[in-house]
């Protein structure tokens, strides 16, 4: 009585596994062709293949071990700073030491952060953005419409643009006296290093010719902002560490988070693919380094600053606002969701993390209303 019900079942499954045995056979096909067509050619030309393809093997291989090795990655890494011991601002002259005639000044920690953390990026690890294989994309796909291999590449370029914005306030405003004094040429220079393009390789269509690689330039970058440093601490540069000062870096940076939030908005409020959107983790991402980059930033700014910040009781309001930012680095989940908000299924990572940006440019908001009375 069973018999043509079990029939039918096994009929159905011999479908089913003739359907995936064909799938397998015409995906196999053109390697199974290509392998017959070498193994009948001489070694003169079987030899140039096989060493070209060990070569593309190896080339794939460094890359992914690239991308998915991140050296020295650790949020906490401004502890290694011991920023609570300095009791100078930057710039302000150093009660001089037993048996020392030559003045020093207090360098500043807001340089040595940017520094390191784009030495991170280019020195410690290799600038993604700009390796030859993320260039040429995934069979002509660009890495960052894929949904692997390019996390640490949107990390990195998110730390520089945090780096990018405070180079240009050391410009503008906290490496010289007002705006009528001249603009230090060391940090100038560091300024049009790290503004370079971030994915620039040996060699360009646009225009055509043989090029400098990005590394290069942030790597001239670190230097300039070591030597700004080195300044410093000779008493031979300024770093003009007014309210006023604070206030306009705070400011942009808070304008900074606001354009990131609303990236972050965009994408969560029109692509709600859930595990599928593939943009979802460039997004995440270059948001989690940018507030990477931040938390270190405005914790040496609290060190830089400290007279103005303990003049204006400003010590337990800077202090909640940098655990905004260090609550924000917690959330580093295996796979980036881009769901619905009210979903239970897929989550919503995007919009968890433009609340934590909104909530920390909040406190920024606080600190430079507090800065402009």
């Amino acid at each position: 009585m069973l018999d043509p019900i079990v029939t039918f079942f096994v009929r159905i499954f011999n479908a089913i596994g003739r359907g995936i045995g064909l799938f397998v056979a015409w995906l196999l096909w053109p390697f199974l062709a290509a392998h017959g067509w070498y193994m009948r050619r001489t070694w003169l030309v079987r030899g140039p293949i096989a060493i070209f393809l060990v070569a593309l093997i190896g080339f794939y291989a460094y890359f992914i071990w690239q991308t998915q090795v991140w050296t020295n990655f650790n949020p906490n890494f401004i502890d290694n700073y011991n920023l609570a011991a300095r009791k100078t601002p930057a710039g302000v002259e150093l009660p001089a030491a037993a048996g020392e005639t030559a003045k020093k000044c207090q360098s500043s920690a807001i340089v040595d952060v940017v520094a390191d953390l784009t030495d991170a990026n280019v020195n410690q690890n290799a600038w993604i953005s700009s390796m030859l294989l993320y260039r040429l994309g995934f069979f002509g796909i660009d890495w960052d419409h894929t949904p692997f291999l390019d996390n640490k590449a949107s990390f990195q370029r998110g730390v520089n643009q945090a780096v990018r914005r405070t180079a240009v306030e050391l410009v503008d405003s906290l490496g010289r006296v007002r705006g009528t004094s001249g603009i230090n040429n060391t940090l100038q220079d560091a300024r049009g290093n790290i503004q370079f393009d971030e994915y620039s390789w040996y060699f360009g269509i646009d225009p055509f010719g043989p090029k400098t690689p990005t590394p290069s330039y942030y790597r001239a970058a670190v230097e300039s902002f070591r030597a700004f440093n080195r300044e410093l601490t000779n008493c031979g540069a300024i770093f003009d560490s007014r309210a006023d000062n604070l206030l306009e870096f705070v400011d942009r940076i808070s304008g900074d988070l606001g354009n990131t939030a609303a990236i972050l908005r965009d994408r969560s409020e029109n692509f709600n693919a859930g595990w599928f959107d593939t943009r979802a983790d460039d997004r995440f991402w270059f948001a989690y380094g940018q507030l990477y980059g931040y938390y270190a930033i405005l914790s040496a700014a609290q060190a830089d600053f400290s007279q103005v910040i303990a003049e204006r009781n400003l010590a337990p309001l800077w202090n909640d606002t940098v655990l905004q930012f260090r609550s924000a680095l917690r959330i580093r989940p295996a796979i980036i969701s881009n769901g619905q908000e009210d979903g239970w299924i897929m989550p919503t990572h995007l919009a968890t993390m433009g609340f934590y940006i909104l909530r920390a440019r909040s406190s920024l908001v606080e600190v430079r209303s507090v800065l402009d009375r």
